[in-house]
């Protein structure tokens, strides 16, 4: 069997910026992807740039061709790709036009199976009308939504006789499970360029599609803690404790970022600094002080709930010492009160995540009146029982239980794009020039 190629997906939008990156990383890289995004930023001078500065490399361009088969693989094959890529859903028309088109160039064809419903039959097919590799890839959005690229492999490869190559959200891991599955071709993109160390990511990665494992040296260089065992890959954490995981790893702006500035509640403190918080949500309506309901929620909690407290006022407190000690025993994860608490001394010592909009000493009446589970509004912001609930000392952001999983996985994007971007400016650049800001400044 030929050794296993490791493809380095460049879905950035600066040139200068990507080849850095593939610089960084060059010594463990087979292939370079030129990306879509990339492509579509910077267009055919991108793939030129990058030839120039690879000559020797295999320069993969993602074109992810629809229409028009012929003219974009001339396109790409005369700005110096060696392999050009378009998407398998596309016409047979399409796909013979560009295989025609590669033939009078002498480049490779690559079909994308994103999106495609039935991607077995659909591969079979693409090699009749003669493309060279078949790549398996689900797509980013897809991804966000908990769809599995090592699913669709593992459906395919036995099945075609060409070239795989897989793509998707592939990190350490799953590169290595991609590798034991058969592909020939192991695309990578956000975990190798958005690492803050790119060439000790890119040269796990390498380690690990070789071995088809992950060594405890690979872990170690791309910050895990040890190697999953196959058992632990195999186990499937439910989708409810995969979303709390992720949204412990990121902060509220990055979830804020992914929601394109939603559900960030307004006027929220954190009595207790330096605490996170991610839930669900149990919700309370109470009247201004009534502190029944808020302490009758407590029995109800579970462990890892937040109770979500719409109390309508800020003057007097229906939270404080007793109730958050209660919580505590309950094994509550944390609580967020559009309203008032008392008693912070006391919860300072606790360390416990309260989250509140005032600090007053007067307490209310139990008087009954409200409801729980229902839907309220805290900090101006709909909450429902269920919605998930993040919370640290940038503040608290709500997120709807429908797209709970999607926003925690595209909040994770965020914060490693963030960590690429930290690294940069730790070198020597400025924000600016890393943003290129003056480029993309509408006009």
């Amino acid at each position: 069997m030929p050794p296993r190629k490791l493809q380095l997906a460049l879905d950035l939008l600066e040139t200068d910026r990507a080849i850095d990156i593939a610089r960084e990383t060059i010594e463990y890289i087979d292939w370079i992807e030129v990306g879509t995004p990339l492509i579509k930023s910077e267009g055919m001078a991108a793939v030129r740039a990058i030839k120039s500065a690879f000559p020797d490399r295999t320069i993969v361009a993602d074109m992810k061709t629809m229409d028009t088969g012929a003219i974009e693989v001339e396109m790409a094959a005369k700005s110096g790709a060696d392999i050009v890529a378009v998407l398998g859903d596309a016409d047979d028309a399409t796909i013979e036009d560009a295989v025609r088109s590669a033939g009078k160039y002498g480049v490779a064809l690559m079909a994308d199976l994103l999106s495609v419903d039935d991607p077995v039959d659909r591969a079979k097919k693409l090699v009749e009308l003669g493309i060279d590799c078949i790549c398996i890839h689900v797509g980013i959005d897809q991804q966000m939504k908990g769809m599995d690229t090592l699913d669709v492999l593992e459906k395919v490869v036995n099945d075609v006789n060409v070239r795989i190559a897989v793509a998707g959200g592939l990190d350490l891991e799953t590169a290595a499970q991609a590798a034991s599955l058969g592909a020939d071709i192991i695309i990578v993109g956000g975990a190798i360029t958005r690492s803050a160390d790119a060439a000790a990511a890119a040269g796990a990665i390498r380690e690990a599609i070789d071995r088809g494992s992950v060594s405890a040296s690979a872990s170690i260089a791309v910050g895990l803690a040890e190697p999953a065992e196959p058992a632990q890959l195999a186990a499937r954490q439910s989708l409810d404790e995969k979303t709390i995981e992720l949204l412990r790893q990121v902060s509220t702006p990055n979830i804020s970022d992914a929601m394109h500035r939603k559900g960030a509640m307004s006027g929220m403190i954190s009595i207790c600094t330096g605490l996170k918080i991610a839930g669900r949500a149990i919700t309370v309506q109470t009247l201004p002080g009534d502190w029944a309901k808020p302490i009758e929620v407590i029995d109800r909690a579970g462990e890892g709930d937040v109770i979500v407290i719409d109390n309508g006022r800020a003057d007097v407190a229906p939270w404080g010492e007793l109730a958050t000690l209660s919580c505590m025993n309950r094994k509550v994860e944390g609580v967020v009160i559009d309203g008032a608490v008392r008693d912070v001394d006391e919860i300072r010592e606790f360390n416990y995540p309260v989250f509140a909009r005032a600090i007053v000493p007067n307490a209310g009446e139990p008087k009954g009146y409200g409801e729980i589970g229902v839907e309220i509004t805290c900090g101006g912001q709909v909450v429902r029982t269920g919605d998930y609930i993040a919370g640290d000392d940038s503040g608290v952001v709500v997120i709807p239980k429908e797209r709970a999983y999607e926003i925690a996985r595209r909040a994770k994007e965020v914060y490693k794009t963030e960590l690429r971007i930290r690294d940069e400016i730790e070198r020597g650049k400025s924000l600016s020039e890393v943003l290129e800001l003056e480029k993309w400044e509408k006009r």
